[in-house]
């Protein structure tokens, strides 16, 4: 029987150990989607105790704790840090098989060196030594520990990116590039808030927007000055891909009634969608940035607790949205113009897997290696069922060679273990296969396929 979170932790056989500890664990790590607060980098922050790195602003956590039963005064409520955390130690135990039971350990043993596992009766002697030990470890020595070389935050196109500058100033080893993700800009459902937006873009562009024209102006203004300050890449998190037929007319006159504050009724709010996604992605194609599109989520399901705590708050599950026309008309019209720029789609209905694994198929053209990834496993995939799934449906589809790798796709700066849980988990499924004689045994090439999936595929394909 082999002991939980060993050294050989998912490593079922020698080939997996080799592949593993030979190549993967040595490759450094891009994360090209997260959602690090770039101000946290800027200034160096150094986290007061665990709950406020840890516990702040994650779901996972909060859904699990919410199922235990945990009253949510102790979640997002006045309850002080400490007790947050013991609430959190007292949910852990009854996490087993939840992927949050691996990763919360895998978190405390890196950087903490902490091999204990947490219950209720550990938590404080654990909240105080974690506590005492982030006070040496500021954001900037955490990206060093975890030997982060390049990650990519996501970024609203009216973000002035003034940390990001603060940190390409000082010369900070770890790269930190701003992401474009434009989904506020056409989020046309409430037509007042979507008004306080534009209110919002027109001073940061310094363009008055009166109509269509000059609203795609300062967008594509936005778009410039993000790639002035080395954004490569754009992110939309979208319930689905719109593609309806439009024309340049309807769009305008939809924009007119927008500015009227005139409700829009289901049909044009489809066409806008439509007509910005394509929009947005002409500017990517033209500055060869790479667009990424994350697919399937059914957001703020629980009305009561939106009033309660406000949006994005853990009340979000999957969606059965009817996704591959649409996503192949959305990728059509783009490759139809030599318009399609490099794109990653990741979805979150696992039942969708090889719809999206085959459509990547569909629109490599060969001019690119890999020019249309199917992405890693997304958050409620991103666990050791969903990447195993993710990777085996790549491997059958297309080429797991080719692949670009994981993102942590997260708020906090402890998730880059989620990269040695991918890691290992990759290396297990090959090493697997090894053993069974369904690869060669040819453990430097197969090493090299991970290196590049772990780290040089991503550093190829994006040219940061």
């Amino acid at each position: 029987m082999k002991e939980f979170l060993s050294e050989d932790f998912l490593l079922e056989t020698d080939s997996a150990r080799q592949l593993y500890f030979n190549f993967a664990s040595q490759m450094p790590i891009i994360d090209y989607h997260n959602h690090l607060p770039p101000n946290e980098i800027a200034e160096d922050k150094i986290f007061e105790n665990i709950t406020k790195i840890w516990l702040n602003g994650d779901h996972y956590k909060w859904r699990a704790m919410r199922t235990n039963g945990i009253n949510e005064k102790y979640i997002t409520g006045s309850a002080t840090d400490e007790e947050k955390f013991l609430k959190w130690a007292e949910t852990v135990p009854y996490t087993m098989r939840n992927p949050l039971y691996h990763w919360t350990h895998l978190e405390l043993k890196n950087p903490f060196g902490i091999f204990e596992l947490l219950n209720e009766k550990n938590a404080k002697n654990i909240y105080h030594l974690t506590s005492e030990k982030l006070k040496n470890l500021s954001t900037h020595k955490l990206l060093l520990h975890f030997k982060v070389e390049l990650l990519s935050t996501t970024d609203d196109p009216i973000d002035n990116l003034e940390h990001h500058q603060k940190i390409k100033n000082e010369n900070f080893s770890t790269a930190v590039l701003p992401t474009f993700r434009p989904d506020k800009a056409m989020a046309v459902e409430d037509v007042a808030s979507f008004n306080s937006y534009l209110k919002k873009l027109a001073e940061v562009s310094n363009i008055e927007i009166k109509n269509l024209n000059s609203f795609i102006l300062a967008i594509q203004k936005r778009h410039d000055f993000f790639h002035e300050n080395g954004c490569r890449i754009s992110d939309h998190g979208l319930e689905n891909i719109y593609a309806e037929d439009y024309t340049e007319n309807e769009i305008k006159n939809i924009f007119s009634k927008i500015l009227y504050f005139k409700n829009l009724n289901v049909k044009e709010i489809l066409k806008f969608k439509s007509a910005m996604l394509i929009e947005f992605a002409k500017m990517d194609n033209q500055k060869s940035w790479t667009q990424q599109f994350h697919i399937g989520a059914l957001r703020n399901n629980n009305f009561r607790m939106q009033k309660k705590i406000g949006v994005d708050s853990g009340f979000d599950s999957i969606g059965d949205f009817n996704i591959a026309a649409n996503l192949s008309r959305f990728l059509n019209k783009l490759d139809s113009n030599n318009e399609l720029a490099k794109t990653i789609i990741y979805n979150l209905d696992p039942s969708q897997n090889e719809i999206f694994a085959t459509m990547i198929g569909n629109f490599n053209d060969g001019s690119i290696v890999g020019k249309v990834q199917y992405g890693s496993a997304w958050w409620f995939n991103d666990q050791k069922d969903g990447m195993e799934k993710q990777l085996n449906v790549l491997s059958n589809m297309s080429l797991l060679s080719r692949f670009v790798g994981m993102v942590t796709d997260s708020r906090s700066f402890l998730s880059f273990p989620r990269h040695e849980y991918f890691r290992r988990i990759l290396c297990n499924l090959m090493g697997n296969d090894i053993e069974k004689g369904l690869l060669p045994n040819d453990i430097n090439w197969l090493g090299k396929m991970v290196e590049n999936i772990c780290y040089y595929n991503a550093k190829e394909y994006f040219k940061f």
